[in-house]
Order: C-alpha cells, then sequence, then structure tokens
C-alpha cells in the first residue's frame, strides 16, 4: 500500500472536478445502496464471523440504518446542494449575498470495528454527498467485514475517486503521514488523540467520535418493566454492550434498588434464557485481547464480590453473560475506563437529583439517559447535563434519528454526523457576495474629510436620519 500514490491519484480526481457534480454524487450514493441491497447475506455473514451479531440486529443496526442514510441523502442532495441565500446591509448595498456549501476535497474515513459495516458507510455517504474523494480505512479489527466492504467497494464504486485501505497500525500510520483536507475517526479516545497529533501538522479539520462513560439515571416514579427492557436493550441489545453509546453504568437511589434488580433480573431471563452464554441473540465479545480485559475490570478486587447477577465467562467462545454489580467503589478500575461490554454497574445516592452532580464531576459523556416522569427532574438534566446527546425514558435511539446530530464534546469528541450533519461535516460553507456597479460610494475612498466620516459613521451605526444630515451638509 503506497498511501502517498493514493492520496495524489485521488487528488488528481477530484482537480478534475470529476466528483462536484451533482450527477457523480448520485450515481455513488445508489451504487453504495446497492452494496447493502444485493449484498445483505454477506454482510451479515461477515458481521456474524467478527463479532456473532445476530442476523436481525446486523440488519436492524447497520444495514438498514445504512440504506436509510443512503435514501436520505439521495431524497435532499439538490437541496443540501443549494447555495443558502442571506441578507445584506446598506454597507454593501446594492448586493446580494449567500453561503454556497463547497467539497473539502480529499477525505479519510478510519472507521471502527464495534459496526464495521455501517461506521465505515455512513461517513462515507456524506463525504461522497458532499462532493468529496474519499479513502475509507476499515478496522481490523472487524477483518470478515473490512474484507467484504474492501471487495464490493471495489466492485461498485468509482475507484479512482473512493479506495478502501486494509491493514493495521502500520497502515492506518501511513495514511495520517499524509495531508487531508479532513480526517473523520471513530474510535477510542487514545487513539483520538494521535489522529489529532497527526493532523495537526497539517492543519487538517479533524471530526473525533468517541465514547465515555453513558450514564443511566432511574427515578422511582416510572413504569419498571419498560423501563428495564429498554435499558437491556440500549446494553445488551447493542452488540452486548460493545457499543459507544451503550449505558455504562446505572445512577439511583438506595431505596429503589431491589425493585429495579428484581426487574432487570426478570426481564434478562425472558431475553436471553437462564444460560445466556448459550443465546443466539448476544454478540460474543470481538476478540481474546478485549475479553481479558473486560476479565480484569470483573477480576479487580474491588469489585469482585459486588457481582449481584451474571458474572459468566465463556472464555474459548468469547462471551460473558450480562452481567450486574452494585455500589461498585468510584475509584474501582470498571468506574475508571468505559467499560465497552457487558458488565453494568449500578451506582446508589441518597435522592435522585445527587446523580446530577456525580454525572458532571466526570468527563462529558457522549450520551445520557434518564428515566422518570418528573418534569421538574427532566427540565433539570437536559439544563444541567453536558453531553454529547440525551434520551429521556429509553436509550441509544438517539442515532436513529438523522434529524438530530450525532457526536461528543469534550473527551467524547468533536463534530458530528448523521443526515445533513454529515453533509455539513465534509463540506466548507464558502461565503460569496456579489456587487454591481452601480452605487459606488465616495465617501470609502480617501481623502477622508470631515463629511465623509460624518457620513460613514451614520451608515455604520445604522442612523438613518444621521445620514440624511451627512448628506445633506456634505
Amino acid at each position: 500500500m503506497d498511501a502517498e500514490a493514493i492520496v495524489k491519484e485521488l487528488r488528481g480526481t477530484y482537480g478534475t472536478g470529476k466528483t462536484k457534480s451533482y450527477e457523480w454524487r448520485v450515481s455513488q450514493l445508489k451504487a453504495l445502496f446497492k452494496i447493502a441491497e444485493n449484498h445483505e447475506k454477506e454482510i451479515t455473514d461477515a458481521l456474524y464471523s467478527d463479532l456473532s451479531k445476530p442476523e436481525l440486529e446486523a440488519f436492524i443496526h447497520e444495514i438498514s440504518m445504512m440504506k436509510t442514510a443512503c435514501k436520505l441523502a439521495l431524497k435532499e442532495l439538490k437541496r443540501w446542494m443549494k447555495p443558502e441565500k442571506v441578507k445584506t446591509s446598506l454597507t454593501s448595498f446594492p448586493s446580494s449575498a449567500e453561503i454556497v456549501p463547497e467539497p473539502l476535497g480529499v477525505v479519510l474515513v478510519i472507521s471502527a470495528w464495534n459496526y464495521p459495516f455501517l461506521l465505515s458507510l455512513d461517513p462515507v455517504i456524506g463525504a461522497i454527498a458532499a462532493g468529496n474523494a474519499v479513502v475509507l480505512k476499515p478496522s481490523e479489527i472487524a477483518p470478515a467485514t473490512s474484507s467484504v466492504l474492501a471487495k464490493l467497494l471495489g466492485q461498485y464504486m468509482d475507484v479512482s475517486a473512493i479506495r478502501v485501505v486494509e491493514g493495521a497500525v502500520p497502515e492506518t500510520t501511513a495514511l495520517l503521514e499524509q495531508k487531508w483536507d479532513k480526517i473523520f475517526y471513530t474510535g477510542n479516545g487514545k487513539v483520538g488523540r494521535i489522529v489529532l497529533a497527526a493532523a495537526a501538522k497539517h492543519l487538517t479539520p479533524v471530526v473525533l467520535e468517541l465514547g465515555g462513560k453513558s450514564p443511566v439515571v432511574v427515578d422511582s416514579n416510572i413504569d419498571y418493566k419498560i423501563a428495564v427492557r429498554r435499558i437491556i436493550a440500549g446494553k445488551w441489545g447493542c452488540n452486548n454492550g460493545q457499543a459507544c453509546i451503550s449505558p455504562d453504568y446505572i445512577i439511583t437511589t438506595k431505596e429503589n434498588v431491589p425493585k429495579l434488580l428484581d426487574a432487570m433480573k426478570q426481564e434478562l431471563e425472558k431475553f436471553y434464557g437462564k444460560d445466556p452464554l448459550k443465546s443466539g441473540d448476544l454478540s460474543r465479545i470481538v476478540n481474546a485481547n478485549h475479553f481479558q480485559r473486560l476479565s480484569k475490570l470483573l477480576d479487580d478486587k474491588k469489585v469482585v464480590d459486588k457481582v449481584v447477577h451474571g458474572g459468566q465467562r465463556d472464555e474459548d467462545n468469547l462471551k460473558i453473560s450480562p452481567t450486574i454489580l452494585l455500589d461498585v467503589p468510584e475509584d474501582s478500575l470498571i468506574m475508571k475506563e468505559e467499560i465497552f461490554g457487558p458488565l453494568l454497574p449500578i451506582i446508589t445516592v441518597n435522592k435522585v437529583e445527587d446523580s446530577i452532580q456525580f454525572i458532571n464531576a466526570r468527563e462529558k459523556p457522549l450520551a445520557a439517559y434518564l428515566f422518570t416522569s418528573n418534569k421538574k427532574l427532566e427540565e433539570e438534566f437536559v439544563m444541567n447535563i453536558s453531553a454529547g446527546g440525551l434520551l429521556i425514558n429509553d436509550t441509544t435511539l438517539q442515532v436513529a434519528l438523522s434529524t438530530l446530530p450525532f457526536g461528543g464534546v469534550g473527551e467524547s469528541g468533536m463534530g458530528s454526523c448523521h443526515g445533513k450533519f454529515s453533509f455539513d461535516s465534509f463540506s466548507h460553507k464558502k461565503a460569496v457576495l456579489r456587487r454591481s456597479f452601480a452605487g459606488d460610494v465616495p465617501a470609502r475612498y480617501p481623502p477622508y474629510t470631515t463629511g465623509k466620516a460624518r457620513f460613514l459613521k451614520a451608515l455604520l451605526n445604522g442612523d438613518i436620519l444621521g445620514l440624511i444630515r451627512a448628506l445633506i451638509g456634505w
């Protein structure tokens, strides 16, 4: 893989103006849709190979969402590309002004392993819609999906402008040494800092979709069955907890714990049976390294006796059952690191309002969730919790709405994507002001007289009466 040669080739294609045309963008978006439409089984099989991802989960969370993003871009592309007319002022009269979205150029998308199909192609859809040439670097931790992406994009897409580069750290490092017009990275904060440092050398703008410890606050005045089912769906029903917006820990009151725990145990057994390690509806841990990382969190002497449900492990098959821990110490490993797996600690507070202070004492999460029927608490939560996104009385569904930006804040990332937000992330909003040769104002030119000064001050201050006086006295 010659990263420099690839970038040079794509810059040559971009320089022809080919990718800027509406027709090219539409053709490539349609090609992406055909990939998902014509190769569903191949994609599903790859996702199962990489993660043992259940077929329905693969379709709903990856293939269907990717197709929806394609359809939205095709439907809205003309409107997104259309210049936005804006107002002018007396200062530039007579004139017209507009904001023209233009592609940034040649962009790099570095994807993650947990949703390796969706998280690879969702930003690529935005980059193509905006008219860019693109290099996609899928995650080597999901090798089957990476291979399928390389093969199918090579077959369906315009390879003079859209390329897939497979590989691991050496290939990613070589790509990051090149000059890009934007880098879109999805992953963890450690690598995010490496990406940001590499981009800084070329003043390249970056979108970082990271993660963090996404809290779930559970009040007592709720429908427990519905709330618990939604928490389970967001935690274990999303890649068995291997998702950046999965609930990372629960905060509730001491009095609320017995009822909450009882409801969670009942619903978990309904969903995954008495032996969840044998369930076909739970993804496995992606690889041995991550299995050991999660085992280390469980084996921490500070939490080893805090498991109140689950905890079973099958190292040979890389399976860990849905596990709940109660009252883990704040200084334990499991509360310091993003869990990214099927472990769910419960933290207790004296009153539910204390949860806001607990969350704010930590880094800003990618998502924060609240289950309550108390409108005042809901308002306080929305007003006082800083996170990439908030969701009241459910989990993870915010990612499904293209009308909402998806992205982090602080340690959980920068920039956003989804729908038009993806288009905007890969576009430069170019300011364009147009004037005629009429209406030239001599007062803007030297020599600067007292009369000209009075006129210009009145004009810039919007003082119509002063403007008239200055014109009369000039």
